[in-house]
């Protein structure tokens, strides 16, 4: 998907079998452009942060993709600061906190549904075509 955001005019996603969306990079983008997301590593497992953060932020949305890493998003910028505070307030080393542009992937998984992890871990074990 990195090299049809950098190469390509226009590009396609297929969901069983047919094509979901065509459109160029930038007009597929272009939705989740005024997202803000923000990717928080931490020292250890996340597990039941996301509930406790939620009800901290309301205007944040939170997810849990891996273990130690959180997900957040917001129609605004989000303030590091406050999230980093509590998270250490209770006892999670917060290791990186870094925002994240917008990229084609996001909106393959949003349109597919498809996890591009999943898709990889897939393609490694020779899952794809034969």
């Amino acid at each position: 998907i990195e090299e049809a955001e950098r190469l390509c005019d226009r590009v396609a996603f297929l969901k069983d079998g047919h094509i979901a969306r065509l459109d160029t990079v930038a007009n597929l983008v272009q939705p989740i452009r005024d997202r803000h997301v923000m990717h928080i590593t931490c020292g250890s497992d996340l597990a039941g942060m996301v509930a406790r953060l939620a009800g901290l932020f309301p205007d944040l949305q939170f997810q849990n993709p891996q273990p130690n890493l959180l997900r957040v998003e917001a129609d605004k910028p989000v303030r590091v600061g406050p999230l980093v505070r509590a998270l250490e307030e209770t006892g999670i080393e917060v290791f990186e906190a870094r925002r994240m542009q917008p990229s084609l992937e996001e909106v393959f998984v949003q349109i597919t549904g498809i996890d591009i992890d999943a898709m990889r871990r897939e393609k490694e074990k020779g899952g794809g075509r034969q």
